[in-house]
């Protein structure tokens, strides 16, 4: 169920995305220039008005499946479940050391002048 709610907000969530992103901030609506580009299909009211209603339903939409998908995940987070109190992961360091440097003979030291 999750997983579906999931899909459709993401949806919801790119639809409005390119709703907001065609409107002009005049409102003069789908921000390809002026109303003649609509031609007879719509006049610039019209499409503003389209556009507007388009936004508000999406938003609602949006604010609805946030609110769904917020009270479905609230339980999964039981005890437990944080990252803090998992257990460190194993580290993968090698299961033989390597072997040290040759050491230096022992002795004392000659100066060489």
């Amino acid at each position: 169920m999750t997983t579906v709610l999931l899909i459709v907000h993401l949806f919801v969530t790119l639809s409005l995305i390119g709703v907001v992103l065609i409107q002009r901030s005049e409102g003069g609506g789908l921000g390809i220039g002026s109303s003649q580009g609509m031609g007879a299909f719509m006049g610039g009211r019209g499409t503003a008005n389209l556009l507007t209603r388009a936004t508000a339903v999406l938003a609602a939409a949006f604010m609805v499946l946030s609110l769904s998908l917020a009270l479905l995940n609230r339980g999964t987070m039981g005890a437990g479940r944080s990252i803090l109190d998992a257990s460190p992961a194993t580290s993968s360091a090698p299961a033989t050391p390597e072997p040290a440097a040759p050491a230096k003979p022992a002795g004392p030291s000659v100066p060489t002048n």
